[in-house]
């Protein structure tokens, strides 16, 4: 659904990680956004700012459970939840004509057997996946301003990609040696009470995980051979 309004009205599915809250604080400033919907099972009726005092005066809403009658009526409507939430809402969601800014990984793989390898289930919407944009603007800008679904990279393939990409493009070196040696901070795990994410067992520590095989080896894979 599009809105008369000459501000987009903005849905989020999934507001209360690190990702949902980040993207709550780039549109409470957006001049043409207004988030007029934000979703989390867990904090039904919490205010917003009572879970995000920073957002005070910015963000009057509160969580409610995602009804996606009322996320329809949203111009955009983003999913910033842990994989396999949004593509059991997405077929709805684009029969509506709504756009919608996946930040999970849900929409990253065009292989659906491939991406059930790696995610351990079925994805239960496959043929949705041809029609989902790769949300990589330095190198698909131009589809990604008409998509109707745009799939967020990941975090490790979009510094894998964006560091080799032009690499490639201008033939100093090939797609078969490659290296990458990628690491990240503990947020890129999410907001979630684990022993090896406290402080004390993280700070000034560094280790070596998915060493075996990582979720977003196949999406730089398919991004570096395109």
């Amino acid at each position: 659904m599009v809105s008369g309004s000459s501000r987009l009205q903005v849905g989020i599915v999934g507001g209360t990680g690190y990702t949902g809250v980040e993207l709550l604080r780039l549109l409470a400033g957006h001049p043409n956004a207004d988030v007029v919907a934000i979703t989390s099972r867990s904090e039904d009726g919490v205010a917003v700012a009572d879970m995000f005092p920073s957002l005070r005066g910015h963000i009057d809403l509160r969580f409610s459970v995602p009804d996606v009658k009322k996320l329809a009526r949203c111009d955009v409507v983003f999913f910033a939840t842990p994989h396999n939430v949004a593509m059991r809402m997405m077929p709805e969601l684009l029969a509506e004509n709504v756009r919608v800014i996946d930040l999970s990984a849900d929409f990253r793989l065009r292989d659906a057997a491939q991406w059930s390898d790696w995610y351990g289930e079925p994805h239960s919407c496959p043929e949705l996946l041809a029609d989902a944009v790769y949300g990589l603007p330095e190198f698909n800008r131009v589809a990604i301003r008409g998509a109707q679904l745009v799939a967020c990279p990941g975090c490790y393939p979009t510094s894998v990609q964006l560091g080799l990409m032009p690499l490639l493009e201008n033939g100093w070196t090939d797609n078969q040696r490659l290296i990458s040696n990628s690491a990240s901070g503990i947020s890129g795990a999410g907001r979630q009470a684990k022993v090896p994410m406290l402080m004390a067992e993280a700070s000034d520590n560094f280790k070596a995980y998915g060493v075996a095989g990582h979720r977003h080896l196949p999406e730089i894979e398919q991004g570096l051979g395109d």
